[in-house]
């Protein structure tokens, strides 16, 4: 079988052109990360409880919500918190979990509970959604103007950037901090309400029966009239006065009560609890987060074009600034190991050059190694990885593993060389018949190293089979090219020894020099290897020491 690729070099060609081309396609469709996706899928499920305790809060929602949701489908555990008027469940999931199946198990078993939250809550909605853990970047958003404060700062974020970065592909989510969405505040007067034997659920009652959207119905349906009528409300209402005309309370000699004789309405903002200063400027932080498996690099850079393009529409003397950027120290993180990838490249065919002595043999594994590691990015983008640390690392170490069967191939070319044969062709053919089966060999047992730990489970796992399944794959294709490419190469590429032009004489010297110091060191290591075979017991002892 060998003998037809060393026979039909453009057959060997082909292959490797091919898994070359597979790789580059591999390159342009893999995510960039720093490490690969640990994290746990996470939902998470938000309600408000406006007024109540933070024990209150955990009695009447926290608890019920709980019991609700444990035993979802591929949960491991959940966390919760309840503070007062909102209540927060982290619920986190095996990994591998779908996290879209994962919030809509959630949501329907949030769904369940709806008939024991105090009304209030279900009022203001219970909501559900997943989580993204990890935020790629964080914008500043601020105003060095007076007339904009953080409320309006939060409500113009909300408004008209949040929509387009949301909108932006591989954003997983995109919010702001804090609590400064407008709202309509309302402050009682505690003394004038007591006056009129008012409680603060009177209020309540009041704005849930006058500030509602309803359908008042129609006019004239069934009757002899020659016009139809729809009828319109008013609907919510809008501002401050509208607020303060809210009737409260009626009495026999027809005086009315409105909201503004015993409150104070005023717009602001829905929570004081949090404020946020950006260079001594009220502002807001903008947080950007990824999708699971998108380019994080993608996702930054198209993020920050877009609120570029956003900046041209700004109020004046709004302006944004990068608070993290993960590209920062991502592009550091990869440029490193990528430099470090070819210092590692050239280093090892320095040393093969060094040893082999001819050109044309260190060219053999110099086309060899890189069809196995760019071929890799290939299967790396079939099993789902991405480009980062543990990956670029492994194909890193890779380099010194996979040159090694281009080595053994050109290696045993030469040895029959060296035995008189006179056609690089046949050495090349009687060479592969030996090693053939210890190629295969030791990429079954090189395999066997690192394949078993990418069953490793849990986050570690993740790790580990990416580690270990780019090494394995690097070093199959490596095998592949050494039974294909490098043989074709030898055939096509060496010559025999009696054809090799002289080298000048100071290289001849260097070589000489080198081969004869190599002699000199392998002989006094066989004599070693011989004598501590022959004296096992002061070789445990050394062993032992």
């Amino acid at each position: 079988m060998f003998k037809r690729f060393i026979k039909k070099p453009v057959l060997s060609s082909v292959i490797s052109i091919l898994i070359l081309v597979l790789g580059i396609i591999g390159i342009t469709n893999l995510p960039v990360s720093q490490y690969p996706d640990i994290a746990p899928p996470t939902v998470k499920v938000s309600a408000s409880y406006d007024g109540a305790n933070a024990e209150a809060v955990l009695n009447s929602v926290i608890v019920p919500l709980e019991e609700a949701i444990n035993g979802v489908e591929g949960m491991t555990y959940m966390t919760s918190t309840a503070t007062s008027g909102s209540a927060s469940i982290s619920v986190y999931f095996e990994l591998g979990t779908d996290p879209d199946i994962a919030a809509v198990n959630v949501q329907n078993s949030v769904s369940s509970a709806s008939n024991v939250l105090p009304e209030e809550v279900t009022t203001s909605g219970v909501t559900t959604e997943k989580q993204q853990s990890s935020n790629v970047l964080i914008i500043g958003l601020y105003s060095d103007n007076d007339d904009y404060d953080e409320e309006f700062i939060q409500n113009y974020a909300n408004i008209n950037l949040i929509p387009i970065l949301k909108r932006i592909n591989g954003v997983g989510s995109a919010d702001t901090f804090g609590s400064k969405d407008y709202s309509m505040r309302i402050w009682l007067k505690a003394n004038i309400m007591a006056n009129y034997g008012l409680i603060p659920s009177d209020i309540s009652t009041a704005l849930a029966d006058q500030n509602l959207e309803a359908a008042p119905g129609e006019l004239g349906l069934q009757g002899d009239q020659a016009y139809q009528y729809t009828l319109k409300y008013k609907g919510k209402l809008k501002d401050v006065s509208e607020f303060e005309d809210i009737i409260i309370k009626t009495t026999d000699d027809g005086r009315i009560l409105r909201l503004k004789d015993v409150a104070r309405v005023e717009l602001g903002a829905q929570s004081y609890s949090t404020s946020t200063l950006i260079n001594g400027n009220p502002g807001v932080g903008i947080a950007i987060a990824q999708s699971s498996g998108s380019n994080a690099q993608e996702v930054v850079e198209n993020s920050i074009a877009a609120l570029k393009k956003a900046s041209v529409n700004f109020p004046e003397g709004i302006k944004y600034v990068e608070m993290m950027n993960a590209n920062d120290f991502l592009e550091a993180s990869i440029e490193k190991v990528i430099s470090t990838l070819f210092e590692a490249f050239l280093l090892v065919f320095f040393v093969v050059f060094i040893f082999l002595q001819d050109w044309r043999s260190t060219l053999i594994p110099a086309i060899s190694v890189p069809v196995a590691v760019i071929g890799t990015f290939f299967f790396l983008d079939l099993f789902g990885f991405t480009i980062n640390l543990l990956t670029l690392f492994a194909l890193m170490l890779a380099i010194g593993i996979v040159v090694d069967d281009a080595i053994v191939v050109v290696e045993a070319v030469h040895a029959k060389l060296d035995s008189g044969y006179k056609s690089a062709r046949k050495a090349s053919l009687h060479a592969m018949g030996e090693i053939s089966g210890a190629i295969i060999s030791i990429t079954l047992v090189m395999s066997a190293v690192f394949i078993p730990v990418t069953f490793i489970s849990g986050s570690s796992g993740v790790f580990y089979q990416q580690f270990g399944l780019t090494l394995a794959i690097a070093i199959i294709l490596s095998a592949i090219n050494a039974l294909t490419l490098s043989p074709a190469l030898c055939a096509l590429l060496l010559k025999t020894h009696n054809e090799k032009h002289k080298k000048k004489n100071f290289v001849q010297r260097f070589y000489l020099a080198f081969n004869t110091a190599f002699n000199k060191t392998t002989g006094k290591y066989k004599k070693s290897t011989t004598f501590l075979i022959n004296k096992k017991g002061i070789a445990i002892t050394i062993l032992c020491v």
